[in-house]
């Protein structure tokens, strides 16, 4: 085990920091869904989806 380890070193790292960087997109989205933000940024007037993401 600690030899595949050391022979993998760099993707170990590149991985962990890959999970950890979409597990705090992930975490970031969720917090900003639960405050009524919204991620599209645009006028809601003609979108079809206004209703689902501006529930009143």
């Amino acid at each position: 085990m600690l030899e595949f380890l050391s022979a993998n070193m760099g993707t170990v790292i590149i991985c962990i920091a890959l999970i950890a960087i979409v597990a705090a997109v992930i975490i970031k989205m969720r917090k900003d869904k639960r405050q009524g933000k919204s991620s599209c940024g645009c006028s809601c007037g003609c979108c079809p989806m206004s209703d689902e993401c501006h529930k009143q």
